[in-house]
């Protein structure tokens, strides 16, 4: 056993600021800042003074509709509503749960109801039919004007709240693998922990131009967010056509600070767009949520000559992220891994890590287990962590799978990420289970099959990600007497647009291994002759 396997206990790092919430953090920034331009919004710009009071405004409209909201929901995305909602949110001391303003309805209703919501917030463009099918008619909405979120309310004399740390600051909905979207609510003092981190590591402050290429419902989103509104860093909001042409968008609004998926370096590089020398302006450069090639980050860091690169890592349940790898320079000088992937590198500092193999002992190759300040500190549903963390402690081998019962600090989160020790960094090598992850997303193949399922005439169903451009696609394919078009419609009036299969294929039958069970890795090669 190694110490780069077992490492010592984390060591401590505590906040340096003394906010017990997110709203304290931001109230804070707007004052030193008031002046500083918080959003650039096309052609508009929002000092922190007015984002502040816009929250505030916000926030006494939903008081006018809820007396004492414990969660309220936001769908909005790209507007000032959306992020000044955000902060009224939390500056009436409540719960932000985001839902995207294109998920069919029924899948918003959903995260309504498991998130038991007070009310909700949303812009104007959502339609009447939309809001009674997602609130049910028993939960308060607002509609809430893109130019004036506010209206006529005041909200200046709104006082901060008294949420302790320990408190959900949001919480996120994922696929789940029993076809029920699974919440990860994540706490105030989870964020201020990882903010203390990375505010310092990125240099972000006034000056700092921010790109924001995540939507709300998406965990990266919350670096976008409050790093740059707990520093005094502009978020540069881009239009419908810049989020298409990265590129142009970094060097256009002049961006310092860059955070998208690596699915967009592939989609520049696709498309000629990432020359050397293309983006000088940008000083810092990161990648999440999917994983980073050597040639995705060798020939980005080519147009990014200023800018110091790294590869971030890490599930939504660990807090946005939870390591990092920055690629060296000469970026030839990047280990050569065997998947081609760039190292996902070290955990930070503050967090125990330990890789378990298959036996549940230490391991050099295994899957991720990580611990800390960052964990959170269970599912929304208590069901859903039964298998998702362990208990282990040195020489206590194996460990011991959590079942149920009293959720410690002690336990470690079971990332479902194989990694390996590797030039003594950790370098990830894909999924444990069938989870998938495209274009920053995080897909369980069975919540897909299972809506698939419900089609009149489709009698079964299977589901995988094929290879290909930025990142390649999920294919479909089932077995019954439905059409594949028809079938197409129905699970797009179903599941979100990032869960929908590019390709539906019928079939007579769905391959079988020997002990009767799908046969996934037959059906790519299905799929692939099909091609």
């Amino acid at each position: 056993m190694t110490n780069a396997l077992v490492p010592k206990p984390a060591a401590t790092r505590e906040p340096s600021r003394e906010a017990r919430n997110l709203a304290e953090l931001v109230a804070r920034s707007a004052a030193q800042n008031d002046s500083v331009t918080a959003l650039e919004i096309g052609d508009a710009e929002i000092s922190y003074a007015r984002l502040w009071e816009t929250a505030g405004e916000i926030a006494a409209r939903i008081l006018e509709v809820c007396e004492r909201p414990a969660r309220v929901g936001l769908c909005a995305n790209r507007t000032l509503s959306a992020y000044a909602g955000y902060l009224a949110v939390l500056r009436l001391g409540a719960t932000v749960v985001p839902i995207s303003p294109g998920s069919p309805a029924q899948r918003a209703a959903e995260v309504v109801r498991l998130g038991e919501l007070d009310a909700v917030i949303c812009d104007e463009n959502l339609d009447e039919a939309y809001l009674a099918t997602m609130t049910g008619d028993t939960v308060a909405y607002i509609r809430l004007d893109s130019a004036d979120p506010a209206g006529d309310c005041a909200g200046s004399d709104i006082p901060l709240p008294a949420t302790e740390p320990g408190e959900f600051a949001y919480i996120l909905f994922t696929s789940g693998s029993t076809g029920v979207p699974k919440g990860v609510p994540v706490t105030h003092g989870s964020v201020l922990f990882y903010l203390d981190h990375v505010i310092a590591r990125y240099g972000l402050g006034p000056g700092a131009r921010m790109s924001q290429n995540f939507e709300l419902t998406f965990d990266l989103s919350v670096f976008d967010l409050l790093a740059a509104f707990a520093s005094g860093a502009t978020i540069i909001v881009p239009t419908r056509g810049e989020m298409l042409m990265p590129v142009s968008y970094a060097v256009r609004r002049r961006l310092t600070h860059w955070f998208s998926v690596p699915s967009l370096a592939a989609h520049a590089m696709r498309t000629r767009r990432l020359v050397a020398d293309a983006m000088p302006d940008l000083r810092w450069s990161l990648f999440c949520g999917e994983a980073l090639t050597r040639e995705q980050a060798t020939a980005w860091a080519a147009a990014a000559p200023n800018s110091t690169v790294e590869n971030l890592y890490g599930p939504t349940e660990l807090t946005i992220h939870c390591s990092a790898y920055r690629l060296p320079r000469p970026p030839q000088e990047c280990p050569q891994t065997a998947n081609g992937t760039v190292p996902i590198g070290a955990i930070a500092q503050g967090l125990d890590w330990i890789v378990l193999g298959p036996d549940l002992r230490p391991a050099e190759d295994g899957e991720l287990c990580v611990r800390g300040p960052q964990r959170l500190q269970g599912y929304l549903d208590p069901l859903d962590d039964r298998g998702r963390f362990v208990a282990w402690s040195p020489g206590d081998e194996p460990a011991t799978i959590y079942d149920g019962g009293e959720m410690t600090p002690d336990h470690w989160y079971r990332t479902g990420d194989r990694v390996k020790v590797s030039h003594g960094v950790l370098v990830h090598h894909g999924r444990m289970d069938r989870q998938i992850k495209l274009r920053g997303f995080r897909i369980e193949p069975g919540e897909v099959e299972a809506a698939v399922r419900t089609v009149e005439g489709v009698e079964s169903a299977a589901v995988v990600l094929c290879p290909g451009a930025d990142g390649g696609g999920l294919v479909c394919v089932y077995t019954g007497h439905a059409v594949e078009d028809t079938v197409a419609r129905a699970v797009a009036e179903i599941l979100p647009g990032y869960m929908v299969p590019g390709c539906f294929l019928q079939r007579d039958a769905l391959p079988l291994t020997d002990n009767g069970k799908t046969d996934y890795v037959e059906i790519a090669e299905l799929i692939f002759a099909a091609r």
